[in-house]
C-alpha cells in the first residue's frame, strides 16, 4: 500500500473564506475510493454513493478531529471499506428480491465513458475505474459468491495490497482471521477460473459473434458457442430479459436472434470491463451490453446487461 501524503495544512471550518490547501490531498484519494467501491460492490453507482458518504463523514468532523488524523487517505479507505461491508450485508437481501438475475454494472473503456449519471453526480474523468483483471465480469461474478467479509478481506489485501493488520481494522476481526478469509476467497477464485484465450482470439470470436448476430445466422452462432454455454441476462424487471440463465449453445443462439427480431439494433464492438464485448443500440441508445468468457476456441459464458439503470456510463440519453 502506498502511504498517503501528509497534509501540510488542515481543512477550514465551514464559512472560512480561505482556500483549503489540503483539499487536493483529500480529493486525490477519490479515484482510489471509486476503484475500491466498485470492486467491493459491483456497482459504480453504489461506489459513488459510498465515496460521497465517506467525504461527508470527513467534513462532518471538527478541524481538531481532522488534525488528529495523520494519514487522511488511510482514514478515508477505512471508512469507505466499512461502509461497503455494511452495504454488502444488505445487498444480499436486496438481490434475493431482485427481479431476474443480477449482474454487476458493466464498465466501458475510458474513451467511451459517459460521465453524466441520471439524477446523480458527474464523474470526473480522473475518477474512472482502472480496468484490469480484477474487474473482468468473470472475476466480479466470483466475488459475488463470497461472504461480505471474504470479499472485503480479499479485495483489500490481494488487489489493493493492504496488510492484514490494516484489513482487520476495517473488517473488525483479527489479522489472523482476515488472513483466513482472504485464503478462503482465493480458493474460490482458483476453483472457478479457467485461463482465457489470447486477447486477439477473444476479439476475433466476439467479432464473429457480432456478425452472426447482425445477420441472424443461427448456425454460425451455435458454432461459436460451446455446447454447455450459459447466458445470463439482467433486465432488472424493467425490460424484457431472461429471468433465468439460458443453457446450451442452440438455446442461446435462438434467444439472441429473438432479441434482434424485436427491434432494429446497431451492434458495436466495445471493451467491456477490460475485455472484448458487444454493445447493442436502438435509435442511438444503448440497450444491451454483453460481456463474454472465452477460455478456448468457443464462447462459454455471456453476461447481457439490459437493465437501463446499469447502462448510464454507456449512453448520453439513458431511458427515463
Amino acid at each position: 500500500m502506498t502511504t498517503p501524503t501528509e497534509p501540510g495544512t488542515t481543512p477550514t471550518e465551514p464559512g472560512d473564506a480561505r482556500v483549503d490547501p489540503s483539499l487536493s490531498v483529500i480529493m486525490s484519494e477519490r479515484r482510489q475510493l471509486i476503484n475500491l467501491g466498485y470492486r467491493l460492490l459491483g456497482s459504480l453507482a453504489d461506489a459513488e454513493d459510498v465515496v460521497q458518504e465517506t467525504y461527508a463523514r470527513w467534513y462532518a468532523m471538527s478541524r481538531q478531529q481532522q488534525e488528529a488524523i495523520h494519514h487522511p487517505g488511510a482514514w478515508l479507505t477505512k471508512v469507505a471499506g466499512r461502509i461497503c461491508l455494511d452495504l454488502l450485508g444488505s445487498a444480499r437481501a436486496r438481490r434475493e428480491s431482485y427481479v431476474g438475475e443480477w449482474i454487476p454494472e458493466p464498465l466501458p473503456e475510458p474513451t467511451e465513458w459517459i460521465t453524466g449519471r441520471p439524477g446523480g453526480a458527474i464523474l470526473d474523468p480522473a475518477d474512472r475505474v482502472t480496468l484490469d483483471e480484477s474487474v473482468t465480469m468473470a472475476f466480479l461474478i466470483v466475488l459475488e459468491s463470497m461472504t461480505p467479509a471474504e470479499r472485503v478481506a480479499f479485495v483489500l489485501h490481494d488487489v489493493f495490497r493492504y496488510s492484514f493488520a490494516e484489513v482487520a481494522e476495517i473488517v473488525g476481526r483479527t489479522p489472523a482471521a482476515c488472513r483466513q478469509l482472504a485464503s478462503s476467497a482465493r480458493r474460490r477464485i482458483r476453483a472457478s477460473q479457467v485461463p482465457s484465450a489470447p486477447a486477439a482470439r477473444q476479439a476475433g470470436l466476439v467479432r464473429d459473434f457480432k456478425q452472426a448476430w447482425e445477420t441472424k445466422d443461427i448456425g454460425t452462432l451455435i458454432g461459436l458457442l460451446a455446447p454447455e454455454a450459459t447466458l445470463i441476462a439482467d433486465g432488472g424487471g424493467l425490460v424484457s430479459a431472461a429471468f433465468r440463465p439460458i443453457e446450451g449453445g442452440e438455446q442461446i443462439a435462438r434467444y439472441m436472434i429473438a432479441i434482434a427480431d424485436r427491434a432494429t439494433l446497431t451492434i458495436l464492438e466495445r471493451t467491456v470491463n477490460g475485455q472484448p464485448g458487444l454493445v447493442a443500440q436502438h435509435d442511438g441508445v444503448t440497450v444491451t451490453v454483453a460481456a463474454f468468457d472465452v477460455p478456448g476456441d468457443r464462447i462459454t459464458r455471456i453476461w447481457a446487461v439490459r437493465n437501463p439503470d446499469k447502462l448510464w456510463p454507456w449512453t448520453a440519453n439513458p431511458p427515463r
